[in-house]
């Protein structure tokens, strides 16, 4: 509201120092009783004589103070007459710091990136306690929680005799290389795994080294959004490249880009698998030092019908491929580490960067999972979740024919921890998806997962973390949802 002349120097609060400090003060508490509309357009102040004899200052401290808002816009002074203030509360002054004209409402501006998260964001409804089917998760439930907590207790105690060891410790390193190379096909030494918080900090460590503003990305669609995210966050132009039944698709006509992002051994959203000839094909189009690929293998721990393929990077002798894994799908989704398979000739450049952007998962938590992994917890573990997820996949393939044949039609995985189940008619996939969360079941619309326009429409539903009878149950609401 308005105020009186009386009641501005009751107002203003000045902690006595020097005189310059006395004139900061008194300008900056006059420019924010303008700027939020205390003292309004056209209000004319006190005389400089009046106001420094309210506060108790010398009649020079009010006058530099008058000058410096004169300066900024703010008041308009002239000789013998009281100063008037020229603004709306909430106008900009050039150069003063104060709110646009036009954007009251204080709305940031964002970076371009920033702008479209929106558009990759996770659903809101993931804020939320887990609930079937969400897609993305493993069985927390069944996980060696004991076991774990012996091997966190022994790292900490350790941790306060240890000194101060490498960012990425040595012993995971060394586990992870043998672990990689048996199960995976992975070629790497210890010396070229980097450990991070997550997976998606690997390729924001990988954007932020190897990404120019306005290099050429192309990444799967559709595909994992915070790929695309982590690289138009370093400039790129993401372009989305389609799939056929191998997966991601090559493209002769298209100019060879910076970067390629794929998940070649279990297509997210998909679970298509990658031909050996389709990987041997990128292979080729990728030139060292050129362009690289950037290898996903977010679920690659989990293969039912038949054994694993191996990684692509296993097969690349250039050093074009990043691989990068997490251990939240495997063990549990609050581990929060991941790691990332980086080529011989960025190794050096990697680290440096690690450490300049902060991306350093905890030590005592690295170490507890060296001893976790060397004692065979993480195998034994691994083999009894690869039949229980198979054994989910298969209820929930065999429900959806059931309860949802006439809806749905199924795309039965060869591995992975979820799979799509598309629409056979229509394509308001968003607006089931809304109907089913609202019912207690939580999916993701294949169509949100597009980075250009939506061409497949359907919904991406998680088997692995929930059991037969959870899943039936969650079957059934849906039947009753379409």
């Amino acid at each position: 509201m308005p105020v009186s002349d009386g009641m501005i120097s009751a107002l203003i609060d000045l902690k006595r120092a020097d005189d310059e400090g006395l004139v900061a003060q008194l300008t900056g508490q006059l420019r924010s009783l303008i700027a939020t509309g205390r003292l309004g357009k056209g209000r004319a102040l006190p005389s400089s004589r009046r106001l420094a004899s309210d506060l108790g200052v010398s009649r020079n401290t009010v006058s530099y103070a008058f000058e410096q808002l004169a300066a900024e816009g703010y008041l308009e002074t002239s000789h013998g007459r009281r100063p008037v203030v020229t603004v709306d509360g909430g106008e900009r002054i050039e150069g003063a710091g104060a709110v646009a004209s036009g954007d009251r409402s204080g709305k940031p501006q964002l970076s371009p990136w920033a702008a479209k998260l929106k558009q990759t964001d996770w659903p809101m409804s993931y804020q939320a306690p887990l609930r079937p089917l969400r897609p993305g998760h493993g069985d927390f439930r069944e996980f060696p929680n004991e076991v774990w907590a012996r091997c966190l207790r022994r790292s900490a105690v350790l941790a306060a005799k240890r000194e101060l060891g490498p960012v990425n410790r040595t012993r995971l390193r060394e586990a992870l290389a043998h672990y990689l190379a048996t199960s995976r096909g992975v070629r790497a030494t210890a010396e070229q795994i980097m450990i991070l918080p997550s997976a998606q900090a690997a390729l924001t460590l990988i954007a932020a080294t190897v990404i120019t503003p306005g290099d050429n990305v192309w990444a799967e669609d559709p595909g994992y959004p915070g790929a695309a995210a982590a690289f138009r966050a370093s400039g790129a132009r993401v372009a989305g490249i389609g799939l056929d039944e191998q997966g991601m698709q090559r493209m002769p006509g298209m100019a060879t880009p910076k970067l390629i992002f794929m998940t070649p051994s279990h297509q997210h959203p998909t679970g298509r698998l990658m031909s050996l000839a389709r990987r041997t094909e990128f292979l080729r189009l990728s030139r060292p030092g050129k362009t690289w690929i950037v290898e996903d293998d977010y679920d690659g721990e989990f293969h039912y019908d038949s054994r694993p393929v191996p990684a692509l990077q296993g097969l690349d002798g250039h050093g074009r491929v990043f691989y990068v894994g997490t251990f939240s799908k495997a063990m549990t989704s609050d581990i929060r580490l991941g790691y990332l398979v980086v080529p011989p000739a960025l190794v050096n450049t990697l680290e440096i960067a690690q450490r300049h952007i902060g991306l350093i998962a905890a030590s005592h938590i690295q170490e507890a999972l060296a001893e976790f992994i060397a004692d065979g917890h993480f195998l034994a573990h691994l083999r009894r979740v690869r039949r229980l997820y198979h054994a989910r996949r298969d209820h929930l393939v065999e429900g959806l024919e059931r309860h949802l044949g006439e809806t749905l039609s199924v795309e039965v995985p060869s591995g992975g921890i979820q799979l799509v189940a598309r629409l056979k008619r229509g394509r308001a996939d968003q607006a089931a998806v809304k109907r089913l969360v609202a019912a207690g079941v939580e999916t993701r619309a294949l169509s949100s997962l597009a980075l250009g326009r939506p061409s497949d429409h359907g919904l991406l539903l998680g088997f692995a973390a929930w059991r037969e009878s959870e899943i039936t149950a969650a079957l059934r609401t849906m039947a009753s949802c379409f």
